[in-house]
């Protein structure tokens, strides 16, 4: 039998198997109370996921469809070191098996990056058709004391208003496209809040990359107006300087939130633009039967792509959106107090194109849920997204 040999042999050989001990880690502790000391606080779940994806792609390859199958393991713990010190570590250990491992070496490729200052992406185990990754998300120091707060080390530095698209998220903007990753993506850096009184803050927020040219770093204040929230901030973003604001208010029961930036390159070859701008603005409504709907209207200076892969879709904070306009609404509502429905329709006028996305979640047990979500793209060949590719995939989660 062919002996498994460790990724990255420069490693400590015992650091090879820490991502192991935290997966059995996660599965001992499944049925630990999970509040086991008094200043020790554990949480997280395991994760089966089959995805499937289907493309129309050009000939001679045709119609093209692909299996992947997803185990994951999380965990969050927090260490309450004294009453304004707190240590935050949280991590995914995911195994992947199928035909994207097998026939895309890229596809490995892609999952064992890290584009933190800290590379602390491990591949632990690849082979042929199957592979086994650990990467922590969340990893920082956190010191709260009375109007002061402090964070050090690798965290969500969330400055986005809107629910579906934020180009306000200068540090760790989320992608709409993304369905299995609910707990959105953190970045290194350092921030510091300063509360001033009712509704107002100051936040400065540094994330230094290995290329400092490629560095954030910003200034916000938040303040509030007559019932709304807003925001303005400043700052550099990888060889452009940003600013921008945002909003957020109620009327007549309706949310109402907006958000805008601007970037304009400190250096004319970086892109094509020189500068571009991004405006979105939306409404929520909760009805009296539950039914939850958000609709947001974007419009992105810099938008449109010659191609778009639902494999290769980068969203970026000064482009957003793979179309100069988009419009889009989502809906969520209680079918059941154990079965809830959700679907997510965006329109691509420019485009001539459209992605519809449905899902039904199932509460099974206290700590098992269940959920199926398809996402498809509806487009001419001539469109970017002729050959998006569709994804069919069921998930069975236990919490612990």
């Amino acid at each position: 039998m062919e002996k498994f040999t460790p990724m990255r042999p420069n490693h400590k050989y015992y650091l090879k198997f820490f991502p192991l001990m935290l997966f059995s880690l996660g599965i001992f502790l499944m049925d630990v109370n999970a509040q086991t000391l008094d200043n020790f606080w554990v949480r997280g779940y395991v994760q089966a996921t089959p995805v499937r994806i289907s493309a129309d792609l050009p000939e001679p390859l045709g119609s093209q469809s692909w299996m992947d199958y997803r185990l994951q393991n999380r965990l969050n713990i927090a260490w309450y070191a004294s009453e304004s010190l707190t240590f935050h570590a949280q991590a995914r250990t995911r195994f992947f098996t199928g035909d994207l491992v097998r026939d895309f070496p890229a596809y490995a490729d892609g999952i064992d990056t890290d584009d933190g200052f800290v590379n602390a992406s491990w591949m632990i185990f690849r082979e042929d058709d199957w592979l086994l990754h650990f990467i922590p998300d969340r990893f920082y120091a956190e010191w709260d004391s009375g109007d002061w707060n402090v964070r050090v080390g690798r965290q969500r530095v969330n400055w986005g208003v809107n629910m579906l698209t934020n180009p306000n998220d200068i540090f760790n903007i989320y992608s709409l496209y993304e369905f299995d990753y609910p707990e959105r993506p953190g970045s290194d850096a350092i921030r510091i809040q300063r509360h001033i009184g009712f509704g107002s803050r100051w936040e400065l927020a540094v994330s230094p990359d290995r290329n400092v040219e490629r560095s954030i770093a910003a200034l916000l204040y938040g303040f509030d107006y007559r019932g709304y929230d807003l925001q303005v901030f400043s700052g550099y973003y990888k060889e452009r300087l940003t600013a921008g604001a945002g909003w957020a208010g109620d009327y007549r029961g309706a949310g109402i939130k907006g958000e805008i930036a601007f970037y304009t390159d400190l250096n004319e070859d970086v892109s094509n633009q020189s500068t571009s701008f991004i405006s979105v603005v939306s409404v929520d409504y909760m009805f009296s039967n539950g039914l939850f709907w958000v609709t947001e209207f974007l419009y992105n200076s810099a938008g449109g792509r010659s191609q778009f892969s639902l494999l290769q879709g980068e969203i970026t904070p000064d482009n957003p959106s793979f179309s100069r306009y988009q419009f889009a609404n989502q809906f969520s509502y209680p079918i059941h107090p154990l079965l809830d429905g959700n679907l997510a329709v965006v329109f691509y006028p420019d485009e001539e194109a459209a992605f519809v996305s449905p899902s039904v979640s199932w509460s099974v047990l206290q700590n098992l849920d269940m959920s199926v979500l398809a996402q498809f793209f509806i487009s001419g060949d001539d469109s970017i997204f002729g050959s998006a590719g569709n994804v069919y995939t069921a998930s069975l989660k236990y919490s612990f």
